[in-house]
């Protein structure tokens, strides 16, 4: 009974709090079988400023890359000499480089569909050929592994949060009173 008690409580604390932002979609990766990443996202922090603007991620020279959501194939072409595929997510687009493209522009895709291989020219990781592969809101990048789920993992400061709404201490009969003391003080650790 004590347990639960402070379970309800403590469910309800966390009911009461607000969502923080909106789910990221779930995609796949977009070299099979899974990649190792060899150079981690580091966003630019000006807009022309020195960073990483996505993930490198380690394959081989003609291997296929795939579509990381479904979407449109909003661009194939070539920039500073390398192939690059976006692909148009509604609110969100994908990017893929150095690619040899295999889809036409405007052509719609399903997430792990092919658009393309590999190339070696232009790679980020010469003489290895790495996909260099992007995520975009608007003009904000972000980062691609959190697609897939293995974005490292970045808590949330305490301080800027909106508080936990005040839940006053419940009167309890006198075999529980005991937990008055412990549900102030887990009241107080949730307000601070």
């Amino acid at each position: 009974m004590r347990r639960a008690l402070l379970v309800v409580t403590l469910l309800f604390t966390v009911a009461a709090a607000p969502a923080y932002a909106d789910a990221d979609p779930v995609g796949q990766w977009p070299l099979r079988p899974v990649p190792e990443v060899v150079a981690d996202f580091d966003p630019p922090t000006t807009t022309w400023g020195a960073g990483h603007r996505g993930v490198d991620l380690l394959g081989s020279s003609g291997q296929q890359v795939r579509s990381a959501l479904p979407g449109t194939v909003t661009f194939v072409g070539t920039i500073a000499g390398r192939g690059v595929v976006t692909v148009d997510h509604a609110g969100t687009r994908t990017t893929y480089e150095p690619v040899s493209a295999s889809r036409s522009l405007g052509q719609m895709v399903a997430a792990g569909d092919v658009i393309g291989t590999l190339a070696l020219a232009g790679s980020h990781c010469f003489p290895r050929a790495c996909l260099h592969w992007g995520w975009l809101r608007g003009e904000t990048y972000l980062d691609p592994l959190r697609l897939v789920g293995a974005a490292p993992v970045r808590l949330l400061p305490l301080a800027g949060l909106p508080a936990v709404p005040f839940i006053p201490a419940i009167p309890l009969p006198t075999p529980y009173a005991d937990w008055q003391p412990l549900l102030r003080l887990l009241h107080g650790w949730f307000e601070s």
